[in-house]
This record gives structure tokens, C-alpha cells and sequence, in this order.
């Protein structure tokens, strides 16, 4: 029990690095006075480049250090990284130059941004090692984890309601350094593994042997190319695409000396299991402009709400109410989805996936609509060059378009997960495909950077006034989300005709419920306590999915918040 309870307290460092990262815009725009985009551009490139980095960690993870060595210097980075931050509020040092506050944030941002990705890929894997013991004794480990879930969440919710930035992120700092030097100090008594390699070499070899025979002739006869035959073994017939990787497999033909020869020799099966992944490539694609909307959830939307009317009758509703919505939006239509879906069978999850497209084009139309109203608003009261004055409109016009961005986020996830899982290679692990998944969504949330930029200079053509100015009372927020909107049809259309002309293995969308309780959202300010979900903590009889579990400590903090007023 104090093992799995030594490793569990990092789920302290997750909940509140979450919490961190998802005040970051309100912190950057409210304390450095930084416009709305540049404080976003920040954030989404640390929320991008964390979810691009698990793929890197993933195969460091198999193929050289192991979980616990991820785990440990990734709970380091977390932990200098928020203290680093916490150094940075103008509350600490107040009496130093404003150039030493930035160097502090940009350093800890980096470091935040690897212990995220750290505990992404190793997290949940690392703490079912220890969950050695099944039945009975598991259920004595339970409450310790539960008590360590409850103080996480407790401070969560403590925490947006004390005013000092000192204090916002001083707490989780102490907090993260507690986590890891217990986690530390059971470093002896940990069951852990060795690695065992990473199963993407299969990739990498099959890359260097058509490479290194890229001057011989394909044989004219396909028999005269390698294949591993054995019982239980699994082979795949060869296929005409891509025919400069079957010269990886021109070579001897026994086992002995393909043995030897690793590196210059694959069998046809692994060549065309390397194919598959590369068709693959065209739908991964189609993630970039999901996580381009994806990316405005928890910065430009949550930006527009922090001027907006929160009371409901007499009460300050908290921003995080807005939060309560989009989990139960991702949690629960998503459930209805597959309940609907299921007589697709192998067409359930792209379907999925075209259906998660046009959620998102709703929840780009309805933004656009709402934002219109907004500056009509704010037009009529004349409160354009008063940036810090309240909005006479309730937040709760939001609400709308957080359910459709929801809703797009969990019937995506969910079916890229089944997806997956009946269409990759079997030895491309559920990990790699929710890092692959997860590292595509992260370029998008990346690629939104860009597209502000690009959109920025388009509008400004012609000598007009950018549709980004320094505030979001004077910018033309609504013409950036109907551009989104037009990006979203375009990418339904694309995937629409990839979709058509697919070759769909045997995938039912009930796997979405195995492959979706280990996947990590590629948007750590909300997801990364999601990392955790991956976790499968078994008993005798019982499978309690630990991503239900994160879902449910996220619905906890936003229904909690709800209790009392909130000011950011």
C-alpha cells in the first residue's frame, strides 16, 4: 500500500499543474498586462509542445529509462518549474526588474511543459505496476489512494478563491515538492521493469533496410522476398503501394541470418505493417485543425467570459462553472454517441470522427454569433476603450458553444481511440497510439498560433485594421472564429473523401471504452490530471477506470466552485 500511495500523491502535481496552466491566460493578461493572443499564443504552445513531447518520452520510456526514471525527472521539472513560477508573480518580487519575472515564466513554463508530458507516458503505467496485489488486499490500498485524490481536489478548489498569484502558485509548488520527495523516498521498494525496447524500431528498421537496399532490384518473384513463418505468427500478404519499402525485405531468407541482419532486413509482414502506419498519416492530419479549435476552449472563449456578468440571481458564479459544462458535454454525449453508433459496427468510428468535425463546425459558428453580440454590446455602452470594465451580458451565453466544443473534443477522442485500435499495427501499442493521436492534436493547438498570425497579416491587407488588437473589446474576435468555422468544413470535406476511399479493418466502437479510459487529451490546461485516466486499477471482479475517475475529480472542482463566489 505505501508504494502505490508514495506514487499516487503525484496526482497532487497533475491536479494542480492543471489548475495552474488553466488560469495561465486570466494570470498573464490581468498581471503582465499582455494582449489576449499573446497570452493564448503562450499557452497553447505549452499545452502543444507537452503533448508532442509524450511521443518523444514514450519511446525514451520503452526503449532506454523505464517509467520510473521518467517519473522521477519529470516530477523534478514539475517541481522547479512551478517554484520557478511561483518566483515569477509580481506579488513575490515586486522589488525586482521586470526583465528577472520573465526570465523566471519563460523558464518555468519549458520545465511545467516537461513534467506534463513526463507524466502523460508514465504516470498511469508506473502506478499499475505496483498494483501487484489483487482481491481482497487491493481493497485496503483504495482509501489511501482516495484520500490522496481528495486532498488533491480540495486544493483545487481552495485555490482560485485566495486573490495573490503568490499564493495561487506557491501552494501547488510546496505541494509538488512534497509529492515527489515522498515519491522519492520509496524509490527502493518499487516493483518496476526494465525496458524492454520500443516496439516503433520496427519502424526505424524498416526505414534503414529499404534505405540500404534502395539500389537493388525488387525480385520479380514475391516469393524471393523475406517473411518469418512460425506457429503463431502473424502474416500479412504483400500490397503494390509503396513498393520502395519492400526492398526491406531483400535479403536472406532464414531466420538465422535475418537474426544477424536486423537492420538490413525486415519481413513482409513488418514492411507492410509499416505501410499501414503510413497511410495512416492523411487522417492524422486531419487532427491539426481539431486542435486548432480546441485550442480557443481554454483561452479566448474563458478570456471572453473573464469580462462577462457572472451573477445568477444574487450570487457571483465562478468562471469555472463554464468548466462544470464542458466536462459533462465531453463526458456525457459521447456515451449517447456510442450507444447510437453501435450498429455501424466497423464504420461506428469514422463516422464518429465525421460527426465530432461537425460539432466542431457548430461550436465555431456559434462563437462567431455570440462574439458578435458581445461587441454589439459593448458598442452600445461604450465600453470599447474600457477594456476592465464588466460586460452588462451573462457568461452563460457561452454556454452554448462550450456543450458543441465538448461534445466535438469527447466523440473525437473516443473514436480516434477505436479507430486505432482496429486499424494500427498490433504492435503499436495503445500507447503510441494515443501519443501519436495526442502529439497530431498538439500541433494543432501549436498550429493556432500560426493561424493567428496568418490571419492577423490577411486582415491587415490593404492598409485595414487588424482583426487582433491589443484588447478583445476592440479586435474582431467573431471574424477569427468564422475563418475557424470555414477551416473545420474544409477539414469535414477532406476527411469525408479519405474516409470514402479507406481500407477499414474490423474495429467496433464498444473499444472505445478500454482505449478511451488510457488516452490523454493533448490539452494539458484541462486534461493533464487526465493523465492519469489511463489507469486501470483491477480488482478480483472490478475495473475502475481512473479516467472516470479524473472526469469526475474535474466535475468535482467545477461543481464545487459553483458553492461559493469565484474572482480571478
Amino acid at each position: 500500500m505505501a508504494s502505490i500511495v508514495r506514487v499516487a500523491v503525484l496526482i497532487w502535481a497533475d491536479l494542480l499543474a492543471w489548475f495552474s496552466m488553466w488560469v495561465m491566460v486570466n494570470y498573464l493578461t490581468n498581471e503582465w498586462k499582455m494582449s489576449p493572443f499573446h497570452a493564448a499564443g503562450i499557452v497553447n504552445i505549452s499545452e502543444g509542445t507537452a503533448a508532442i513531447l509524450s511521443v518523444v518520452f514514450a519511446f525514451f520510456v520503452d526503449a532506454f529509462m523505464g517509467n520510473y526514471w521518467m517519473l522521477l525527472l519529470s516530477s523534478v521539472s514539475y517541481t522547479i518549474g512551478l517554484g520557478l513560477l511561483f518566483l515569477s508573480t509580481p506579488d513575490f518580487l515586486s522589488n525586482s526588474s521586470h526583465d528577472t519575472q520573465k526570465i523566471l515564466l519563460y523558464t518555468a513554463l519549458p520545465l511545467i511543459v516537461v513534467g506534463i508530458a513526463g507524466h502523460m507516458v508514465s504516470l498511469a503505467p508506473f502506478l499499475d505496476e505496483q498494483n501487484t496485489e489483487k482481491g481482497r488486499k487491493f481493497l485496503y490500498q483504495l482509501p489511501g489512494m482516495i484520500i490522496v485524490v481528495i486532498v488533491g481536489v480540495a486544493g483545487a478548489i481552495a485555490l482560485p478563491h485566495i486573490k495573490p498569484w503568490s499564493i495561487r502558485f506557491g501552494v501547488p509548488a510546496i505541494c509538488t515538492l512534497g509529492a515527489t520527495l515522498l515519491f522519492l523516498s520509496g524509490s527502493f521498494s518499487y516493483k518496476s521493469g526494465s525496458p524492454k525496447g520500443s516496439s516503433l524500431t520496427i519502424l526505424f528498421r524498416v526505414f534503414v533496410a529499404s534505405a540500404t537496399n534502395m539500389f537493388k532490384p525488387l525480385p520479380t518473384n514475391t516469393d524471393q522476398l523475406y517473411e518469418h513463418h512460425g506457429h503463431g505468427l502473424r502474416s500479412l500478404t504483400r500490397t503494390p503501394g509503396l513498393r520502395c519499402l519492400d526492398k526491406a525485405a531483400i535479403g536472406p531468407t532464414t531466420v538465422e541470418e535475418q537474426k544477424q541482419n536486423k537492420w538490413r532486413l525486415c519481413s513482409i509482414t513488418e514492411v507492410e505493417e509499416t505501410k499501414a502506419v503510413i497511410r495512416m498519416i492523411p487522417v492524422w492530419m486531419t487532427f491539426i485543425i481539431c486542435g486548432i479549435v480546441l485550442s480557443v476552449g481554454n483561452t479566448y472563449f474563458l478570456e471572453q467570459a473573464n469580462k462577462m456578468d457572472r451573477k445568477v440571481g444574487k450570487v457571483n458564479a465562478p468562471i469555472t462553472s463554464l468548466l462544470l459544462v464542458f466536462i459533462l458535454a465531453k463526458f456525457i454525449i459521447p456515451k449517447l454517441y456510442t450507444k447510437i453508433a453501435n450498429p455501424f459496427g466497423r464504420y461506428a468510428s469514422p463516422i464518429g470522427i465525421a460527426v465530432a468535425m461537425i460539432f466542431s463546425v457548430l461550436s465555431c459558428i456559434t462563437a462567431a454569433i455570440v462574439e458578435r453580440q458581445r461587441r454589439k454590446i459593448i458598442w452600445n455602452h461604450g465600453l470599447l476603450e474600457k477594456p476592465n470594465d464588466k460586460i452588462p451580458m451573462t457568461m452563460f451565453w457561452l454556454l452554448p458553444q462550450y456543450i458543441l466544443l465538448g461534445a466535438h473534443e469527447g466523440i473525437y477522442k473516443h473514436s480516434i481511440a477505436s479507430f486505432f485500435s482496429g486499424q494500427a499495427p498490433r504492435w503499436i501499442t495503445d500507447k503510441y497510439r494515443r501519443s501519436f493521436s495526442n502529439g497530431m492534436l498538439g500541433l494543432g493547438i501549436m498550429s493556432s498560433v500560426l493561424s493567428v498570425y496568418i490571419v492577423r497579416k490577411v486582415s491587415e491587407m490593404g492598409g485595414k485594421t487588424s482583426w487582433f488588437q491589443h484588447t478583445l473589446n476592440k479586435s474582431h474576435l467573431d471574424y477569427y472564429y468564422w475563418t475557424l468555422a470555414g477551416l473545420s468544413a474544409f477539414n469535414l470535406v477532406y476527411y469525408t473523401v479519405l474516409a470514402c476511399f479507406y481500407t477499414y479493418g474490423d474495429s467496433k466502437v464498444e473499444d472505445v471504452e478500454v482505449a478511451h479510459s488510457e488516452e490523454v487529451s493533448a490539452s494539458p490546461a484541462i486534461n493533464n490530471t487526465q493523465s492519469l485516466a489511463s489507469t486501470m486499477v483491477e480488482t478480483s471482479n472490478l475495473k475502475l477506470h481512473a479516467r472516470e475517475m479524473s472526469d469526475l475529480a474535474g466535475f468535482q472542482i467545477a461543481y464545487s466552485s459553483l458553492l461559493s463566489p469565484n474572482r480571478r
